[in-house]
């Protein structure tokens, strides 16, 4: 059963070591994150979920590095054993979250492809739920890549609107508007967290959670949403 959840972006910056020169920046950021990730330590299973160029499950033990961003930093899923096949980048951030949280518990992890259908991943989700009698998922992903005009994908009037949605679904627990967002509007608004976010809706589906929104900002012009679900 869900009974935490903590919601966060996956930019590099948040490393210390990746951001360099910006990490000051986004020394706010990591801290909600970090908060929200915290939240995960007494559950019995923690499962991080994120994108990936191919779905993927990690049970026994996987590991990320930030090498491609010129950074000799490797992480490993907590208490994961071996270190099994290399996470996605996405899924590498969350485990480094779970390391400078603290947070060691049982922990696996998920890739999905950015283009899964809802029902897949709302599927995916009720199945994490019943993985354990006290599940908790750690939901990596970004909001619209088009908030400005030097936002990876320029600006698009819509983003904002989009951005401001969930954020309202995150601090209300609202796991129906989640399954409700929209793939193509997402995919056209360069949205990563949308497959993320229908996974925990689907896992959310008769928990009975509250939400708080941690952080909400587009600092370099994609959204970045922190929230804690219990």
């Amino acid at each position: 059963m869900l009974v935490a959840a903590a919601v966060c972006p996956c930019p590099p910056l948040l490393v210390p070591e990746v951001a360099v020169g910006a990490a000051g920046e986004a020394e706010a950021l990591r801290g909600a994150c970090l908060d929200a990730v915290r939240g995960l330590a007494d559950v019995e299973l923690v499962v991080v979920v994120g994108t990936g160029d191919r779905a993927g499950v990690w049970t026994e033990g996987g590991a990320g590095s930030f090498r491609r961003y010129g950074v000799q930093k490797a992480v490993k899923l907590p208490l994961g054993g071996v270190d099994g096949p290399e996470l996605s980048p996405a899924l590498t951030v969350g485990a480094w979250l779970l390391e400078q949280a603290g947070v060691r518990v049982p922990t696996h992890a998920v890739a999905v492809r950015p283009d899964t259908a809802a029902e897949r991943l709302l599927g995916l989700g009720r199945g994490l739920a019943e993985l354990a009698d006290r599940v908790g998922l750690l939901v990596m992903g970004d909001g619209s890549a088009r908030r400005s005009v030097k936002a990876p994908g320029y600006l698009d009037g819509r983003a904002e609107g989009y951005d401001r949605a969930v954020a309202a679904a995150l601090a209300a627990a609202d796991a129906s508007a989640l399954a409700a967002l929209d793939a193509d509007l997402s995919a056209e608004l360069l949205v990563e967290g949308r497959a993320p976010w229908q996974v925990l809706a689907g896992a959310a589906e008769g928990a009975t959670l509250g939400g708080e929104l941690r952080y909400e900002d587009a600092p370099y012009g994609v959204g970045y949403l922190v929230a804690s679900w219990r």
